[in-house]
């Protein structure tokens, strides 16, 4: 199994991943907060250059070229003004060595892929509505257009609100498994999932509601695209069930996210 381990700066501790140890990264806990990604990338790596997104829960990936070329052309796929408007999107791709991507995040998955043949890396902000637009695959096809083979990816799933903890009604349950199980029917979808191997739908005692596993959903749909699973790393952390280390959105109604990035080499 891949490791996760604890590393510190200055004492306030984040998250690392075996499976990405080549590369600079990181995910950071509420200790962190409220430095910005620039702060973070400071700590992982003082030569990189950072970028973020402002997260839309959707499933647009840009490059940091295509960020300059939207923030130059303006128009409603930027938010705000001069120096602080962002592009609108929930991932990141590099494009260059030394580029730190970053995703906020509270109780979605943060995830992390990299390279291992040309060092290049993507972070990414999968909520349910990014899971059920497959905000992963897309990023994985964008990655594989730039020479990516599927053998070198190494992906690794960060902190996020567990399976057993998130309720959810059948209909976001279906939006979100009908990127599995391709059906409009929400009942017949509901029905499948349930009958998958570590399913990631648990019951729930509410009428109408299921507990739902997003971490999972994403991992079969990286498994669907013949991703080996030994590729892939979930991290054993819960944001609602680790108060200590992590805001959970659902557990405090704020606000407040933490981040994760990684750097390219």
């Amino acid at each position: 199994m891949h490791t996760w381990h604890w590393r510190t700066w200055e004492g306030l501790p984040y998250l690392a991943c075996s499976l990405l140890e080549p590369w600079h990264h990181g995910f950071f806990t509420l200790q962190f907060y409220p430095r910005s990604p620039l702060e973070l990338t400071k700590v992982l790596q003082p030569e990189a250059i950072g970028y973020r997104l402002k997260q839309v829960h959707g499933n647009k990936v840009l490059t940091p070229l295509e960020i300059e070329a939207k923030l130059t052309g303006g128009g409603d796929e930027v938010e705000g003004e001069g120096d602080s408007s962002l592009a609108m999107a929930d991932g990141l791709m590099s494009e260059q060595p030394l580029q730190a991507v970053w995703v906020a995040s509270a109780d979605c998955t943060p995830v992390l892929i990299a390279d291992v043949k040309t060092s290049m890396v993507a972070a990414l902000h999968a909520g349910w509505r990014g899971t059920a637009q497959k905000i992963v695959p897309l990023a994985i096809a964008r990655l594989q257009q730039q020479g990516s083979k599927l053998e070198d990816l190494r992906i690794a799933m960060g902190p996020a609100i567990a399976g057993e903890v998130y309720q959810v009604s059948n209909q976001v349950a279906a939006e979100v498994g009908a990127s599995i199980i391709p059906h409009d029917d929400e009942n017949i979808i509901v029905q499948a999932m349930h009958e998958l191997e570590n399913s990631p739908l648990l019951p729930d005692e509410s009428r109408g509601k299921v507990k739902l596993d997003v971490r999972r959903v994403n991992a079969l749909q990286i498994e669907a695209l013949g991703i080996n699973p030994e590729q892939v790393a979930i991290a054993p952390f819960c944001t609602y069930q680790t108060p200590e280390h992590f805001f959970s959105y659902r557990r405090e109604k704020q606000k407040k996210i933490q981040w994760s990035g990684i750097i390219s080499k």
